[in-house]
């Protein structure tokens, strides 16, 4: 970052730094995992400056492996929009089953690893 001197006061000049990118809930989760069980690594991407754009990498690969799980899962289980029609408690019920399977997929490979 620059500073101006304004009066007595040094103040930000302008924006140097880019902005950053969004974390999201799975790169918060990773975080968390290394901050007590990867702490070498942390302090390394912390020191480094690339801890944000690791996290955000990591988030965009989980979304995108989650939403792709998701899709097979429901078709693997036949979940469709026709069971959506005639039953939505039951459909509701599938989905979120589908969805909890693929956060624990998700997870295992990617989050806590």
């Amino acid at each position: 970052m620059r500073y101006e001197l304004a009066g007595d006061y040094y103040l930000i000049a302008g924006e140097d730094e880019p902005e950053s990118r969004p974390i999201g809930i799975w790169g918060k989760r990773h975080l968390r995992y290394l901050k007590q069980h990867r702490k070498v690594l942390y302090s390394e991407l912390l020191i480094s400056g690339k801890l944000n754009d690791y996290l955000a990498d990591l988030n965009e690969q989980a979304e995108k492996m989650f939403s792709r799980l998701v899709k097979q899962l429901a078709e693997k289980e036949g979940v469709t929009e026709a069971i959506k029609a005639e039953n939505q408690l039951l459909w509701v019920q599938r989905m979120n089953s589908i969805c909890n399977d693929a956060m624990e997929i998700v997870s295992s490979d990617l989050i806590y690893t």
